[in-house]
């Protein structure tokens, strides 16, 4: 899998005597969480690993060179029933995926580390990776942050409709592939779907709403994508990179700031 970590913060390139030397309580680990599933006809399987990779590579690479901050090997295969049906789709129970997450946490709580980042780039898991935040800290005493997608960037020139239910294989995630794996784009390929209608609120939406109705991509889209991937750039998607990578990397070094509580 191609990589945009650089060496010196790539947790899995160190022996275990350079990771004996880590502080364990300013060491920042960052476990990335993805998937490998179907991304419509013109984007592949690997797309949210590869944006995972790309964002956090990015982000790490503006910290300052003595911000304690290691990038974990990543999970790969995340909860993916939503696109199951489509050929190429890997997807894992939502208890073996937390069932990982958990004993990952317990081999770094049992060496001693304090600190832990789950950074997240796949829908299907951000409710897991939220539960899993809290029972890491719970269980273990881990300072677990949770961190999702661009960390929350505007994507100025995205439209309203594509903002609000661009959810996959759409503008934003064909831009950033543009931008870093044009060879893995089918640009002839593109097909556009959509989940509602921004300009026709519904009580019951999809997501991010008090009412939703639960959903599976064959419901919507044929293609499996769910957006619009036609006005994706190249340009728009290195734009977004940038923002996305100052803010995640200003979200990690908060996160080595955060204090370490002994207490509940």
């Amino acid at each position: 899998m191609k990589t945009w970590i650089p060496d010196a913060r790539n947790f899995a390139y160190l022996n275990w005597k350079q990771v004996d030397a880590l502080s364990r309580d300013s060491t920042l680990l960052v476990l990335p969480t993805a998937a490998i599933e179907q991304h419509g006809h013109h984007l592949p399987l690997a797309t949210d690993t590869l944006i995972n990779n790309l964002l956090l590579g990015h982000a790490l690479g503006k910290l300052s060179p003595k911000s304690p901050v290691y990038a974990l090997p990543p999970v790969h295969y995340g909860k993916s029933n939503e696109h199951l049906g489509f050929p190429g789709t890997l997807s894992v129970s939502a208890s073996t995926f937390m069932a990982v997450i958990r004993d990952l946490g317990a081999s770094l709580s049992g060496a001693g580390f304090k600190k832990l980042a789950l950074y997240n780039t796949h829908g299907g898991n951000s409710a897991l990776i939220d539960v899993m935040a809290r029972d890491l800290r719970a269980e273990f005493r881990l300072r677990t942050f949770a961190l999702h997608g661009t960390g929350g960037i505007q994507f100025e020139g995205l439209s309203s409709q594509e903002r609000a239910y661009g959810f996959h294989a759409g503008e934003v995630e064909t831009a950033l592939l543009l931008t870093s794996v044009p060879e893995l784009v089918d640009r002839s390929a593109y097909t556009a779907n959509y989940i509602a209608d921004a300009a026709k609120p519904e009580l019951l939406r999809p997501e991010n709403a008090p009412a939703t109705f639960a959903w599976v991509t064959t419901d919507i889209a044929a293609s499996g994508v769910l957006g619009d991937p036609r006005p994706a750039t190249e340009e728009n998607g290195a734009r977004w990179l940038e923002e996305a990578a100052t803010r995640l990397a200003a979200a990690f070094e908060a996160m080595v700031r955060y204090p370490n509580l002994n207490q509940p």
